[in-house]
């Protein structure tokens, strides 16, 4: 078994070429050592051409001693492949115009060039082809016109060998930017995938952090009520206002419980991709009065007027979510039955949120929290603006959002007011 999936694991004859053709020669494994394998293959190549083929006379020994030399450069041909060139004319010119055999030298010239035209930038490949062949004319035509015009003639193939190269190195050049646009690809869909999760998380934690401030902040409101009646008057205790205090306490935990159980729903169902989708019904404009309605237990005295309707349900949710901790902050920190007003509406292409309160607001020297942070993200999320601060000419708290929407029909709604 393990010798079947090895062998269906390497790669076959073909695979290895085309994995050989697409490489970067200066960038291949054990290049140095492959070179000089094939410095050795091309020598025995040259010796066999100068023993048996009559193309000039057998070398003496000045011309072994230079048809040796001439494959000495080829070991360095991936890194200085101009200079292996330039080294491999130099032993070669004298090796012809000795009239030794010209058919010898062929193979490492070939090589050379090759190496040359796939490594080097197409204009200094023809200039430098061209300048090989002048030079090798003019030296044939010193030593014998008819082998200059044998090599003119067979000139084609230099070309064809120079033409190759270039159109090697165009190919793995193609091949390689289809690689880079596949990585770069790949890493743009990485890079969407965690920044879906980062918003995803930060998307739970706001939910959290609205859904646990809030609920905990009228918990601790309807308690210290519930003390209150306690201690206030022991021999009068008043057992309906503190049978409605934790009435009210118990109907605040099932409802933080509910919309936890909902958001851990949300956690726990995840798409292939580990992103969460699974959502739920997004709350919007119609959960305002509960709001309204809870922050009234707890001792605001709420004024809600909504003049929107049919908004995008993002849009609405935002809304809710930053009227949900703007309620929470003013139950927080307005101080005892502070007033606040709500105020929701439509304009061209926008909705307007405004809530305001006349407490004496957050105090600055405190620990800074989460909500207001919330707030604008949140309201950056729908591609809004948000401003929180202290009211200009009154006393209290006001929180402003303006939240682009589709144009968005008017609709008033009558007030609801705290009596």
């Amino acid at each position: 078994m393990q010798a079947t999936t090895r062998e269906a694991s390497r790669p076959r004859p073909a695979e290895r070429i085309i994995a050989a053709i697409n490489r970067d020669p200066r960038t291949a494994p054990h290049g140095t050592r492959n070179d000089a394998v094939l410095a050795g293959v091309l020598l025995l190549a040259a010796v066999c051409l100068a023993l048996f083929t009559e193309d000039g006379r057998r070398p003496d020994a000045l011309g072994w001693t230079l048809l040796v030399a001439a494959h000495v450069p080829i070991v360095w041909r991936r890194r200085h492949p101009l200079l292996v060139l330039a080294a491999l004319m130099a032993l070669v010119v004298p090796y012809h115009a000795l009239d030794n055999n010209h058919s010898a030298a062929g193979p490492a010239s070939y090589v050379a060039l090759y190496t040359l035209a796939v490594t080097g930038r197409p204009l200094r490949t023809v200039v430098t082809g061209i300048a090989v062949l002048t030079v090798s004319v003019s030296i044939m035509l010193t030593v014998d016109t008819h082998q200059a015009l044998e090599l003119i003639r067979i000139s084609g193939w230099i070309v064809a060998i120079l033409f190759c190269g270039i159109d090697v190195r165009y190919y793995r050049q193609y091949v390689a930017s289809i690689v880079e646009r596949a990585e770069r690809a790949e890493r743009t869909r990485e890079e969407e995938a965690r920044r879906r999760v980062a918003e995803e998380r930060l998307r739970v934690a706001r939910d959290l952090h609205d859904l646990l401030a809030h609920s905990i902040t009228l918990i601790g409101v309807q308690t210290s009520v519930a003390a209150h009646v306690l201690t206030a008057d022991p021999e009068r205790l008043d057992r309906a206002a503190v049978a409605k205090a934790l009435d009210d306490i118990a109907e605040t935990c099932r409802s933080a419980r509910g919309e936890l159980r909902t958001t851990l729903e949300v956690l726990r169902a995840q798409d292939p991709a580990g992103v969460p989708e699974a959502r739920g019904p997004l709350p919007g404009l119609r959960g305002l009065p509960d709001l309204a309605e809870s922050a009234r237990l707890a001792g605001a005295a709420v004024d809600l007027s909504v003049q929107a309707d049919d908004v995008p349900p993002a849009v609405g949710a935002a809304v809710y979510r930053i009227t949900q901790e703007a309620l929470t902050n003013a139950v927080r920190h307005a101080g005892p039955e502070p007033s606040v007003r709500v105020e929701v509406r439509a304009e061209p292409g926008a909705l307007r949120l405004s809530v305001t309160d006349d407490g004496t607001g957050p105090d600055p020297a405190g620990t800074p929290g989460f909500g207001l942070v919330g707030m604008r993200e949140r309201a950056r999320s729908v591609g809004g603006t948000l401003d929180a601060g202290p009211r200009r000419n009154a006393d209290g708290f006001e929180v402003t959002a303006v939240l682009p929407t589709p144009a968005t029909p008017r609709t008033t709604l009558t007030p609801e007011r705290a009596g």
